[in-house]
């Protein structure tokens, strides 16, 4: 199995377009990359569907217009309490652990909720990467650790141990998220604690006119394996097939391989992260020949 990496002036980046091949696993090509509607720019400009919960795309969105693209809002997941909301308090205010690993914005959100229900315990936190750090930051608590790419399994390996600690890792996660993490801190001699705080659900009944805009869209982009999971029974494998499919990491990019989508039209970066999502949405559209990226007219 071979990877192929390319540079180019134009983008600077590097994203990784999905081509499994093989019994063991995947094989990646690395290609240099740079229920509401927006209307933003001219009809003939690539129309880009956003997937994420409400209120998280408007970071994509502000980006993807300064592009002169035309996005399309349709959250496709939503967020509800998880079997450990309420016990997430209680561990807080009882149990001392070394970190705290957060790794999705939302779980963010759902510890700071819980956090300050228990009084605000002293904690020491660890985030995955920026964008969950930001959530922090935001409400005035600065992450000790950031990985340095924003995966489990790096973030696992990362984390260094506190002196004199007793390697415990609290981690408040989605009932749907994947083991890495907890497989990743395990095999470097971390305990872990993980509380299922919040699940991610999948919408599945859209309004006939706005189903008919999305259908429009040249890009659907995924933020997660829900959205994947949730367009694909929305549409049909046949209709989302017929889409450039460009996710936020590696993981939304495997639930695509997963649920049949296929391959040559599956783009994610190699960090995940907003940057690295628009410059693959700009690859996506440069290689299928849609219409140039240029930045829109202020």
């Amino acid at each position: 199995m071979m990877n192929r990496t390319c540079s180019s002036a134009a983008f600077g980046r590097t994203c990784t377009k999905l081509s499994l091949r093989g019994q063991q696993g995947a094989s990646f090509r690395r290609l240099p990359c740079q229920r509401q509607l927006h209307v933003v720019c001219s009809t003939n400009a690539p129309k880009v569907l956003l997937t994420r919960e409400h209120g998280k795309n408007d970071k994509m969105l502000s980006a993807l217009t300064k592009l002169n693209m035309h996005c399309i809002e349709l959250p496709l997941i939503e967020h509800a309490p998880g079997p450990d909301r309420s016990k997430l308090v209680h561990v807080l205010k009882e149990e001392k652990h070394d970190w705290v690993a957060i790794t999705s914005p939302e779980s963010a959100t759902v510890f700071l909720d819980a956090w300050n229900e228990a009084g605000k315990p002293q904690v020491r936190i660890a985030v995955v990467g920026g964008g969950t750090g930001e959530i922090l930051q935001q409400a005035g608590m600065k992450p000790d650790f950031v990985a340095t790419k924003a995966t489990g399994k790096v973030m696992g390996a990362e984390l260094p141990k506190v002196p004199g600690g007793d390697n415990r890792v609290l981690f408040p996660a989605s009932a749907k998220a994947s083991e890495d993490l907890q497989t990743s801190l395990e095999a470097s001699g971390y305990s872990v604690v993980r509380l299922n705080t919040y699940n991610t659900i999948g919408v599945t009944n859209v309004p006939p006119e706005q189903l008919q805009q999305a259908l429009d869209a040249d890009v659907v982009t995924f933020g997660s394996p829900s959205a994947v999971k949730a367009w694909v029974a929305l549409v049909g494998l046949q209709t989302a097939n017929q889409k450039l499919n460009v996710c936020i990491g590696s993981t939304s990019a495997r639930a695509c391989d997963k649920v049949g989508l296929v391959k040559e039209r599956v783009y994610y970066p190699e960090d995940p992260g907003i940057e690295g999502w628009v410059d693959c949405v700009k690859q996506a559209v440069k290689e299928h020949g849609l219409q140039a990226v240029s930045p829109a007219a202020h």
